[in-house]
């Protein structure tokens, strides 16, 4: 599985990807989520069989019957255990160290964004910090950070097939 993050509506990136790409919107820059912004997406996404994810609101994701939610390595409110979900419907979550792992296994989140794996910032892992961290954790790992067309092949090192980015896709 792909993951790919957009800040914006653009249908020309949403165009490029395959059925095996979830679009998760995560637009920080604007205080209020628009709601119309995001049905847009929810439904442009339905069109084209892709599954779509709200980034850091796991209440809205719901009321809008999105296909999951986001929640950023920031993130660590557990408020969404008391929610009702629905059968197909996906947390994921972002961390970048093992402190941060934990704080996803307890807010009981299907698949870990472990970052960053070539992206050389604050956050830099490498592929051996990446290994370590990932053998803690029984939950299923997505390699975040760096990750463009040049170093996929570096993917099976780590035995990683699922990846999240935002380069990679444009």
């Amino acid at each position: 599985m792909k993951y790919y993050f957009i800040n914006k509506f653009e249908t020309n990136n949403i165009d490029k990807q395959d059925k095996q790409t979830v679009i998760i919107y995560r637009n920080y820059s604007s205080k209020k989520l628009g709601q119309e912004i995001i049905l847009k997406i929810k439904k442009y996404c339905q069109k084209k069989g892709i599954k779509f994810y709200l980034s850091n609101n796991i209440k809205l994701a719901i009321k809008l019957n999105l296909d999951g939610a986001y929640i950023p390595s920031f993130n660590k409110d557990t408020k969404h255990l008391a929610y009702s979900l629905r059968k197909n419907f996906d947390i994921v979550g972002s961390a970048h160290n093992l402190k941060e792992i934990r704080i996803k296994e307890n807010q009981n989140v299907k698949k870990i964004f472990l970052s960053s794996l070539f992206k050389k910032n604050k956050n830099y892992l490498g592929i051996n910090r990446f290994k370590v961290l990932t053998k803690l954790t029984k939950k299923n790992i997505v390699s975040l950070g760096g990750i463009s067309r040049h170093n996929t092949k570096k993917l099976s090192l780590i035995n990683q097939s699922d990846f999240a980015g935002i380069s990679y896709f444009e």
